[in-house]
């Protein structure tokens, strides 16, 4: 018997109407266009406006996305996986919340929170239940509204992040295609330099915490993007070395969408030609949990059967990692 790989074999995506562009930002915070683009890649990003709708929404919206071009019974699926950094409520998971909308009754559901890594890291979760041959479908969304936790009074970060969602479905190959190796890795000190002081068990929310802005993202730039250029560059060398790939046997980086002086450096450092690197930054901005999914979605009919993707991510924690693996359908 073939050893059972997980693969890839459906993506979804969800991004909002709704259209923030440098030059609106412009008009809220001492920036302009120039310097935005010039530092992070960035022309635009989407924002979810609807009262009363967070997450989940985008999640279930992506779901659904991928379900009707995979053309599957929502009741096949085992298994419903959220990324995110931006749960609908605390306790309650959005991905149990997720699972029962999109009708994949016979799943269960948990979130799992990793800042920007938290796909990258949910990929390793998945592969890893697949080919233990407990489960057959397992849905993996990466989601944020990001523009829930940003103070857009803050030119250091309103800038950066927008909305959104992406979907991947995984099941059994035994071709030898989809999850081949991987090579995570955190450190505790990054809680520094990219957090959200109030609202957790530490400091608990109160007049004071709300007064002070402190339910914000707060964000060390220098500290993270020198973190963020030189271990993301490491992690997708080592695994590229650790597999014996070289650059012309990589046909496609799939790197986490924060910066795009981020995603030049971890591509040259494989020496990878910008032709072979998956962008969508100038549209989007940061979605966090979503770049990755986002840029399956958007690349899908490029990819062909056999392709050599790797993955690369840097988040909160610090949390980051990079993922080879083969692409296994044409679309």
């Amino acid at each position: 018997m073939s050893k059972i790989s997980a693969a890839i074999t459906a993506v979804g995506k969800y991004v909002p109407d709704f259209v923030l562009t440098n030059k609106e930002l412009e008009k809220m915070v001492d920036t302009n266009d120039e310097w935005i683009t010039s530092r992070t890649g960035i022309k635009e990003r989407r924002i979810l406006k609807e009262e009363g709708k967070g997450t989940s929404f985008m999640a279930i919206k992506a779901a659904e996305d991928l379900i009707k071009k995979r053309g599957i019974d929502p009741k096949e699926i085992d298994l419903v996986i959220v990324g995110t950094a931006t749960p609908d409520l605390q306790v309650a998971a959005t991905a149990a919340y997720v699972a029962s909308e999109i009708g994949a009754t016979n799943a269960f559901g948990y979130d799992l929170e990793a800042a920007c890594s938290s796909f990258l890291y949910g990929m390793s979760t998945a592969s890893s239940y697949i080919e233990s041959g407990r489960y057959k479908k397992i849905l993996l969304i990466g989601a944020d509204k990001m523009s829930s936790i940003i103070d857009y009074t803050d030119r250091t970060t309103c800038i950066i992040f927008g909305d959104g969602a992406g979907a991947a479905l995984f099941e059994p190959n035994q071709e030898g295609l989809g999850f081949q190796d991987e090579y995570l890795r955190s450190d505790g000190i990054g809680r520094n330099f990219l957090k959200i002081d109030a609202g957790g068990s530490q400091l608990p929310a109160s007049e004071e915490t709300i007064k002070n802005k402190q339910h914000y993202v707060f964000q060390d730039g220098k500290t993270v993007f020198k973190f963020a250029v030189s271990n993301m560059a490491d992690v997708a060398a080592k695994i590229m070395k650790r597999n014996n790939l070289e650059e012309k046997d990589v046909n496609w980086l799939v790197p986490h969408q924060a910066n795009k002086r981020i995603i030049d450096a971890t591509a040259n450092r494989m020496n990878v030609d910008s032709s072979k690197v998956m962008i969508n930054i100038e549209k989007y901005g940061n979605t966090t949990s979503a770049t990755l999914p986002l840029l399956l979605a958007d690349y899908e009919k490029k990819l062909k059967k056999g392709d050599n993707l790797v993955f690369a991510a840097f988040g909160g924690g610090f949390t980051w990692g990079a993922i080879y693996l083969k692409w296994a359908y044409n679309s």
